[in-house]
C-alpha cells in the first residue's frame, strides 16, 4: 500500500465499519455511536499516516484527536474520570512529547506544558496538603498567572 493514500484508507476503512456496525445494531458499548468514536477514528489516521509513513508532523492532531475521543467516552461511562481542562492540556503535552522524540526537537514546550497540565489536574490537593493559612492559599493562586508571565517572557526574550 502506498504511504500517501494510507490516511485516505484508514478514514474510509474507519468509517465504513463505523456505519456497518451501527446498520446491523451491534453494540460495542453505550454511546459507542457518536461523535467521539469519529474523533477517534480521524486520530487513528492520522498517527497511522505518522508512523507507517514516517511523517511526524502527524503524530500531535493524531494524538490530541485521539486522546479528546477517547476522554469524551470515558467521561460518559466512568464517573471516576476528571472533566478537568487540566486533561486536556495533558492531552497535548502527551503528542508534542510523542512528535519531539521522533523529530528530536520540541520536547520542552512539551514538558512545560505537561508542568501546566500537572499543577492544574492537581491544584485543589496541592492546596489541601500545604496546611497553611487560607489567605497564603489565595495569594500563591493569584501569583500562577503572574509566574506564568513571568517565565513566558524569559524564554521569549532570553535564549538559553
Amino acid at each position: 500500500m502506498k504511504t500517501h493514500n494510507l490516511f485516505s484508507s484508514v478514514i474510509l476503512i474507519g468509517f465504513g465499519l463505523y456505519y456497518l456496525l451501527s446498520q446491523s445494531s451491534v453494540t460495542l458499548f453505550d454511546g459507542f455511536y457518536s461523535w467521539p468514536t469519529l474523533l477517534c477514528i480521524v486520530g487513528l489516521a492520522f498517527l497511522a499516516q505518522a508512523y507507517k509513513a514516517k511523517q511526524y508532523e502527524y503524530i500531535l492532531p493524531g494524538i490530541i484527536l485521539l486522546g479528546f475521543g477517547i476522554h469524551f467516552h470515558v467521561i460518559q461511562n466512568f464517573h471516576f474520570w476528571s472533566d478537568n481542562i487540566g486533561v486536556f492540556i495533558l492531552i497535548i503535552s502527551l503528542g508534542l512529547m510523542l512528535q519531539a522524540q521522533k523529530t528530536n526537537k520540541g520536547m520542552l514546550p512539551g514538558i512545560l506544558i505537561l508542568a501546566i497540565a500537572v499543577f492544574i489536574l492537581f491544584n485543589d490537593a496541592f492546596m489541601e496538603t500545604l496546611h497553611s493559612t487560607e489567605m497564603f492559599a489565595n495569594q500563591s493562586v493569584s501569583l500562577v498567572p503572574i509566574i506564568l508571565l513571568g517565565f513566558g517572557i524569559l524564554v521569549l526574550f532570553f535564549k538559553k
